[in-house]
């Protein structure tokens, strides 16, 4: 049976396996600290929080979650981030590893500071 697409952020968390609903409740529950007054939604079929731009995305995936706060936000904790596999404008997070929270936290304050005060959109 085809699973249903979801329509907002708890339905996509509710279709997730039971690992990845636990790390992305985790994910989610920094992000919301860090940008409370955001507006939460899907956008491409994933979680996002938004004010004046797309601050970031995140999704889960069969081994691990990514974390999409743009390139260029990740740009300056290249070294912290080294034991991580990175993309273009994302960040993955494997399941059976703890969230690095504090880095999490930085880079979507950096985020958040550089869309509010600099008007970084969210494609470059």
């Amino acid at each position: 049976m085809k699973k249903k697409k979801p329509t907002n952020v708890e339905e996509y968390i509710e279709q997730l396996p039971e690992i990845a609903q636990s790390k992305i409740k985790e994910l989610r529950s920094i992000l919301k600290s860090i940008v409370p007054e955001a507006k939460e939604g899907l956008k491409w079929g994933k979680p996002v929080f938004e004010s004046i731009t797309i601050l970031f995305a995140y999704a889960a995936y069969k081994s691990h979650l990514s974390f999409i706060p743009t390139g260029p936000s990740l740009k300056p904790f290249e070294k912290e981030l080294g034991e991580y596999t990175t993309k273009q404008d994302s960040v993955q997070f494997y399941y059976d590893k703890p969230l690095p929270e504090n880095l999490i936290r930085k880079i979507a304050e950096y985020r958040k500071k550089d869309a509010e005060e600099n008007g970084a959109k969210w494609k470059y």
